[in-house]
């Protein structure tokens, strides 16, 4: 009989993530996510209300995938520029709540809407000054076996379930310590 044992963060969560809930929580969520997955879309309230509900640390890694989604690693640039200002959770939320819209006039848009430095914004984006951070998150990703988005680990063990909030609280509260 074979056992299966659920693929494991190969990064651990560190001082370099974007996290959000309670930073002290027993528990951590992590997503590795696409802004223009779709069903990246669909998990993003879910996750904002388990954030709201329930003690936990979330932490957003970019998996851009690019074969798919045009305009993924431009917003994921464009929100680590806006986390350059301090304004990652913003523009993450700005992305995800208008996913339909995220071509680079309308990350401008976003980023004035915000109250961004646009010209050191566009400047940030148009170097690909936040390159690196992406293409670092995303192999973290495929070392820790994401092949697709979105992806959930709970304390570091992937989640094979799917993201539907009662499904998610469940396995969140199932990894509490007692």
């Amino acid at each position: 009989m074979r056992t299966y044992h659920a693929p494991r963060l190969a990064i651990p969560v560190g001082p370099h993530d974007h996290a959000r809930g309670d930073l002290e929580a027993p528990v951590t969520l992590v997503e590795y996510g696409d802004y223009e997955c779709p069903y990246c879309g669909a998990a993003h309230p879910v996750t904002k209300k388990l954030i709201a509900v329930a003690p936990i640390r979330f932490v957003f890694r970019h998996f851009p995938i690019t074969t798919l989604h045009p305009h993924a690693e431009l917003a994921a640039e464009a929100a680590e520029a806006a986390g350059a200002q301090g304004k990652f959770w913003q523009m993450h939320d700005w992305i995800y709540e208008h996913q339909q819209t995220i071509a680079p006039e309308d990350l401008v848009a976003a980023a004035a809407h915000l109250r961004l430095d646009v010209k050191r914004f566009e400047a940030d984006v148009a170097a690909h000054r936040n390159e690196k951070t992406i293409r670092d998150n995303f192999m973290s990703g495929v070392r820790s076996g994401v092949n697709g988005t979105p992806t959930f680990f709970i304390n570091g063990v992937r989640h094979d379930g799917g993201y539907a909030l009662e499904e998610l609280l469940e396995a969140v509260q199932a990894a509490a310590p007692a």
